[in-house]
């Protein structure tokens, strides 16, 4: 029987320390594979023209997305590290851990008409979202929505950062 990529992230998920890790779907070529191939499926015939994704999971599954639409990526950079050329701005409200991230993308990666999705590993308060949203229409780019593989997105929150696809919900993983 070939497992879902939603059985997939379920096996391989775990609770440590208190954190949810899920980087255990990264070090399986098929359940890699599957999960990626499950967060681009409903945005296939999206006319997505660009993947934009987080650092760090979201680098990781937003470029195999990429490639996976045969479309190009656009890395969203957190914090002060190298990142040459003009660039969008937008510091997120605090995150689940109260932590506020300044978060960039290079002006040059959004064309005018590009329509961009975002994939990412987890939508919990969708800030960064919203802020990666707002860089992207500031670029010229038209917002697709998010794909991820946990939705904890509180319902107020949806509009702000457009359509958001999941494996799972948060209420879905074993407590």
């Amino acid at each position: 029987m070939t497992m879902t990529a939603r059985d997939l992230v379920l096996e391989h998920f775990s609770w440590v320390g208190g954190h949810a890790d899920v980087w255990a779907v990264f070090r399986d070529a098929e359940a890699l594979a599957a999960v990626v191939e499950a967060l681009v499926e409903p945005f296939r015939d999206a006319g997505v023209t660009a993947v934009c994704g987080v650092e760090s999971r979201g680098f990781l599954l937003g470029a195999a997305a990429a490639v996976e639409l045969g479309v190009g990526f656009v890395p969203v950079r957190k914090g002060e590290g190298l990142f040459p050329g003009k660039k969008a701005e937008r510091e997120a409200p605090p995150d689940y851990r109260g932590l506020r991230h300044r978060l960039r993308i290079q002006r040059s990666s959004v064309r005018a008409g590009d329509r961009v999705l975002l994939v990412d590993d987890w939508i919990e308060t969708g800030q960064q979202a919203a802020a990666v949203r707002d860089m992207v229409a500031e670029c010229g780019g038209e917002w697709a929505g998010c794909s991820v593989i946990v939705d904890q997105l509180p319902a107020e929150r949806r509009d702000a950062v457009g359509p958001v696809r999941a494996l799972l919900a948060f209420t879905d993983l074993p407590q």
